[in-house]
């Protein structure tokens, strides 16, 4: 990222988590619901563990805002860990009471960063690297992110996701297939269901499966989709290699904690297509005036005329967007930790052990959806003021303005 910056800090039984984003311009109308809004959001979902019951995520705006509005200045953001009280002399951060009696963790857990964390920080007490490397640090970015769609929202552009996939339960919901309003449609459906799945039916038997893996002390991963919508021709580049959206996107979506697959558009399938069924054909038709709203065209006809049928590429091509909705999908694994734990090794007494169980969730695809929203409003949101920068909302208008009055005469 180049005009935005974040960080986060934290650890999952810690005091608190925090976040410092800049380079959102002043003039950015902002508050905490905003913030606490896709906190709940990411909070919810079927398969959810226990946590979920004692945290209530609220977010407390340090710095950065004044009567409501960004000063152009970093915003930093707090977020109370309410478990806290139960973990102060665990994660205490002055010198350890020898007579406390407390153990270290020294049980790896497999698909967890425990054993090469241990090795590469130099630590027999794994608690170390569990607490930061847990995805409850994905609580700061989902708050961080929720700044980004603020901003971008100022110019019509949406973001969203919904699951698709639990296990071996799919839906048939493509989103590259979708025009904006549809994806819109769906994204209000996936909102009301248990699974954040759009499809009614689909949902039932996901969470029917998520019980079923409850019960057997297993957990699951599935698949979800984010898109955005309303995003202007020629965001990113193809110049160097670390400028294309795409790759950006990906590594964004893959930085997520149990993330190991990213597709943009149909993905993966391109490869099992010819090439004349993967390419998005190209059109024009005069822009005025404006098909009427259910026309045959597609939605995301742009101020040139150009438009497409088909949106296999998922809005970018040659690392840039190309007026479609953008469509990414990203694969998370079964959450490792499970109640009836997989073999492991002490890391100091080299003996077999099952690993160490750490309060977890069953399934958490839905809330990484959100996640995944977040991490791709930060980068879009990054992206577009490349492109329309400016130190206020005002002027990133002004060129935002230029650029579509240039387009109406190419």
């Amino acid at each position: 990222m180049t005009v935005l910056r974040f960080l986060t800090s934290g650890e999952s039984h810690g005091k608190a988590l925090a976040g410092i984003l800049e380079g959102i311009p002043a003039g950015l109308s902002i508050s905490a619901g905003d913030i606490n809004r896709d906190l709940k959001r990411r909070q919810g979902g079927h398969g959810r563990g226990g946590r979920m019951k004692i945290e209530a995520d609220h977010a407390e705006i340090l710095s950065g805002v004044r009567w409501g509005k960004t000063m152009g200045s970093p915003i930093a953001i707090l977020i109370e860990n309410k478990d806290w009280e139960n973990w102060q002399e665990i994660m205490n951060l002055e010198l350890r009471d020898q007579r406390s009696g407390l153990k270290e963790v020294t049980r790896p857990r497999p698909g967890h960063a425990d054993l090469s964390g241990s090795i590469k920080y130099d630590t027999h007490d794994i608690r170390n690297i569990l607490e930061r490397s847990s995805a409850r640090e994905t609580a700061m970015r989902v708050a961080l992110g929720a700044v980004a769609k603020k901003f971008l929202e100022e110019f019509g552009i949406k973001i969203g996701s919904y699951v698709i996939q639990i296990g071996s339960q799919g839906s048939g919901v493509r989103g590259q297939e979708l025009n904006a309003g549809r994806l819109l449609k769906n994204f209000e459906s996936a909102e009301k269901s248990p699974i954040r799945c759009p499809d009614k039916k689909t949902s039932s038997k996901m969470v029917a499966l998520i019980d079923k893996a409850s019960k057997e002390g297993n957990s699951l991963g599935g698949v979800f989709e984010v898109f955005a919508t309303g995003l202007p021709i020629g965001l990113g580049s193809y110049i160097q290699w670390d400028k294309r959206l795409d790759g950006r996107l990906a590594q964004a979506l893959m930085s997520i904690q149990a993330i190991k697959g990213v597709e943009v558009g149909a993905g993966f399938e391109m490869g099992r297509m010819f090439g004349s069924g993967v390419m998005d054909e190209i059109f024009y038709s005069p822009p005025h005036p404006p098909l009427a709203k259910g026309g045959s065209r597609g939605d995301n006809i742009s101020e040139l005329g150009f438009y497409r049928k088909t949106n296999n590429a998922g809005g970018i091509e040659g690392g840039m967007t190309n007026g479609m909705p953008i469509m990414l999908r990203a694969a998370m694994k079964p959450i490792p930790t499970l109640r009836k734990p997989l073999r492991s090794v002490d890391i100091i007494s080299k003996k077999p052990f099952k690993a160490a169980y750490e309060r977890s969730d069953v399934c958490a695809v839905p809330a990484a959806g959100v996640v995944g929203e977040a991490m791709a409003a930060l980068v879009m949101a990054d992206a577009f003021l490349e492109k329309f920068g400016g130190d206020s909302i005002a002027e990133v208008k002004g060129n935002y303005n230029s650029y579509l009055k240039y387009l109406s005469k190419f």
